[in-house]
């Protein structure tokens, strides 16, 4: 991704000042990109593997979304009590202290032995990564106090997290083509061993003098929050309408109920509900959480589309993502021309509808050109998708007074990480459900409950459940019906997707047109110039 120019301003007035950065600063700007970059990568690199560790560890359907997104919803509910928790200790001190706790987390995930292992580790990655995105911003301000030099630094920061995103695939193909599934959680460990060597020598340690005691009570209610209500959730996809699942979603809620309860007390909340006045933030962090909940959610579901019913193999799967990778880092590079010429509305809902469009071809997955249809599909959301939460990256930061951009960039951080883990979910569970109903009319007769259980998990399970299967005729039924209903997730899922894209683009065209702009100024909030453009 890459930092919108609203943000790059709001962060560079805080300081003026003609020093200049010296060769030291640069070199570690490096070494803080580096971090960032494996913590996106170490996301989608999973995608593209998904179909190994499902045939490894024979997780169930539940346990391979946990697997999947447990990783997110950590990242996304500590990223701003561990920020704090940074001011108080030392932003380096908590970088290098994320740094160890990401290599360990990263070895012990690469050896699990279990899906339950597999889900723990991939939690403590999660808390390490919180740890690593907000410190290398806070250095990166006190690296640079030049005002042009500190933007630059700024877009390579940015440009780091699209790096990541655009090669994970590539990476992981590479490896799961020679090495095993564990294999694609090894390469952040040289990054982190020589951020932990590099970082004492080049990175300036800072701590904030004022800083307020991190609010550990509102950490525990979102993160439980959010976690009860997902596993209610799955619980229902695997077990139906359950008193445990009910339960789970009753206690989420109260969950969320007190965390905003007590934000409302506290004279410091952890996230300042004013800003949900403005509807331009409103309608920018709507957009952009859902833009990245459809995009998550959809594209697990053909990662193993591409390996387990097309036949590909991790690196020609990674080879398929290439010319959308490129267009996730063009996207966002060309998106501020976009809202200089048309204006942020007209911009946001004419990308939002291109990456609708991209969900829309994807519903056609199937036959011959089915590897086709999925990069063309794949390279439409990433030139929309990429751009358009690059632009309402930047509503939701003008969307705030200057001397709160802090708080609120840190609300955009969460809300997109959130949304990704949400889709995973949310859309994950759908299509599991979608899978389980199809495959349950194809099991053949006599089959044992506990095979006929690792069939209707994942495709993966019915595929080894295939091959134990002493009728031929049986086995190849069954294949086929698992892949058809896997199929027909991937249909549904993007078909949803390009409904909720296409809704994103008409609310952005109303709520962020300049004359709603102008209303929204009379909230708690400053216009900024590039809003009315």
């Amino acid at each position: 991704m890459s930092i919108p120019a609203g943000l790059v301003r709001r962060l560079c007035m805080t300081h003026s000042t003609s020093s200049k950065a010296s060769r030291a600063a640069w070199i570690g700007l490096a070494v803080l990109a580096l971090p960032c970059m494996i913590t996106v990568m170490d996301l989608t690199v999973l995608n593209l593997a998904v179909p190994r560790p499902s045939l490894a560890l024979q997780p169930s359907g539940t346990q391979l979304l946990w697997i999947i997104d447990i990783y997110g919803f950590m990242l996304a509910g500590a990223l701003m009590p561990i920020g704090s928790l940074g001011d108080r200790i030392g932003r380096r001190k908590l970088l290098l202290i994320g740094a160890g706790a990401f290599a360990l987390a990263s070895t012990a995930a690469a050896f699990s032995t279990s899906a339950l292992m597999l889900i723990a580790t991939r939690a403590l990655l999660g808390l390490a990564g919180a740890a690593l995105a907000p410190s290398t911003l806070s250095l990166i301000r006190t690296l640079f106090e030049d005002e042009r030099e500190r933007a630059t630094a700024i877009g390579v920061w940015g440009a780091s997290f699209a790096v990541g995103a655009a090669i994970g695939p590539l990476v992981g193909g590479v490896l799961l083509e020679h090495f095993w599934w564990g294999s694609v959680f090894l390469p952040g460990l040289p990054v982190m061993v020589l951020l932990l060597v590099l970082g004492p020598i080049l990175l300036p340690e800072y701590r904030d003098p004022n800083a307020k005691t991190t609010d550990v009570l509102s950490a525990v209610l979102s993160i439980g929050g959010i976690l009860s209500c997902v596993y209610g959730l799955k619980q229902i996809v695997q077990d139906g309408l359950t008193p445990i699942a009910l339960v789970a979603i009753v206690l989420g809620f109260a969950l969320g109920s007190a965390f905003l309860a007590r934000q409302r007390a506290l004279e410091d909340p952890m996230l300042d509900l004013d800003l949900f006045r403005n509807s331009a933030f409103n309608a920018a962090l709507g957009a952009n959480v859902l833009n990245v909940f459809v995009s998550f959610g959809s594209f697990i579901l053909i990662s193993q589309y591409l390996q387990l019913v097309l036949g590909l193999s991790p690196l020609q799967a990674g080879l398929l993502s290439l010319p959308s990778s490129v267009l996730a880092i063009v996207g966002p590079m060309m998106s501020p021309l976009l809202q200089q010429r048309f204006g942020t509305a007209t911009s946001v809902a004419a990308l939002l509808a291109i990456a609708g469009v991209g969900f829309g071809v994807l519903t056609f997955v199937g036959g011959p050109l089915a590897a086709l249809i999925v990069s063309v599909g794949w390279t439409l959301w990433a030139l929309g998708g990429s751009a358009a939460a690059t632009l309402t990256t930047g509503t939701i930061i003008s969307a705030a007074r200057p001397e709160r951009a802090g708080a609120v960039s840190a609300v955009a951080q969460t809300g997109a990480e959130l949304g990704g883990a949400l889709g995973i979910a949310v859309l994950g569970s759908l299509g599991t459900a979608i899978y389980r109903n199809a495959v349950a009319a194809a099991l053949p007769d006599g089959i044992s409950p506990d095979l006929a259980a690792a069939a209707r998990d994942t495709l993966g399970g019915a595929m080894t459940v295939a091959s134990q299967l002493s009728d031929a005729a049986a086995a190849a039924n069954l294949v086929f019906a698992a892949q058809d209903a896997l199929t027909l997730a991937v249909h549904i899922v993007c078909g949803l997707g390009a409904v909720l894209s296409i809704g994103c683009a008409l609310a952005a065209a109303y709520y962020l047109r300049p004359a709603a702009d102008a209303r929204m100024c009379e909230s708690p909030c400053e216009a900024e110039p590039a809003l009315a453009a």
